[in-house]
């Protein structure tokens, strides 16, 4: 038995989120089939992180056990021949037993592209996230300075979030603009469900002078989901990179420009 780690990408829009489902409609179920068709026997897949439907992925990474070694480019080129025209193996490498996509992972970083435009996009619809009333960054920043750091993010968890605890440490939130898209990368040990897309949905409230900075802070203090932002949309939401200890010998996960 011998342990491959994958990077991999995709669009999310056409697959009903990443974990596996009883209508084969997910990443894992297409990724599952691909791989089994050149494994020559069941494969089961576990992933760093899952991700919602229509959310995409520029690095994600899982592992699989497979009965018996094929080159990397089997495990590349062979495993994409089968995955649909949404989905890429980036790379391929073995690695030990004690290896795991998910717990071995030390941070998981989310890029959030938002087009802030007064036109709704149409070469952008599904890729980014639209917001039409102008925003201002400023204000933004300051509310970002205030989710930094290991806070119980119950107030930005999803009613149906399945983790034990809310707590997490969000190590940065960095905000910038570029031209009319304005871009949130956000990094922690760990996600909650929906922690993102509420973390930018608050944080609109804020750029479009809804609430002021320390709003924010309230809403940690406050642990109730119901009084802070609706969930923002998707669309705009990329998995964009996994870090791992250097003794994996990972390839590189860094995010790439979106």
């Amino acid at each position: 038995m011998v342990r491959i780690a994958l990077g991999l990408e995709y669009d999310g829009r056409n697959f009903c989120g990443w974990q596996t489902q009883s209508a084969g409609c997910s990443v894992q179920d297409a990724l599952q089939r691909a791989l089994t068709s050149i494994a020559g026997h069941p494969v089961e897949v576990v992933a760093a992180g899952r991700t919602d439907a229509g959310v995409h992925a520029a690095m994600q990474v899982v592992h699989f056990d497979a009965q018996f070694d094929r080159p990397a480019s089997a495990w590349v080129r062979g495993v994409n021949s089968f995955l649909p025209d949404s989905v890429a193996v980036l790379w391929a490498c073995v690695v030990t037993q004690e290896f795991h996509a998910r717990f071995s992972a030390l941070a998981r970083s989310y890029r959030y592209v938002l087009l802030n435009h007064p036109v709704r996009p149409a070469l952008q619809a599904g890729k980014a996230g639209w917001f039409h009333a102008p925003l201002a960054l400023e204000p933004m920043h300051e509310a970002a300075q205030l989710l930094i750091g290991t806070h119980d993010f119950s107030a930005f968890r999803a009613a149906a979030c399945q983790a034990k605890s809310p707590v997490r440490e969000l190590r940065s939130l960095e905000i910038r603009r570029d031209g009319d898209r304005i871009l949130f990368d956000l990094s922690a040990n760990a996600f909650l469900h929906h922690m993102v897309r509420n973390i930018v949905g608050a944080l609109v409230y804020v750029g479009k002078g809804r609430y002021p900075s320390h709003w924010v802070a309230e809403l940690l203090q406050q642990r109730d989901r119901k009084l802070a932002a609706p969930t923002f949309a998707p669309d705009g939401l990329y998995l964009s990179a996994v870090q791992y200890a250097d003794e994996w010998g990972l390839p590189t996960s860094q995010r790439i420009d979106l």
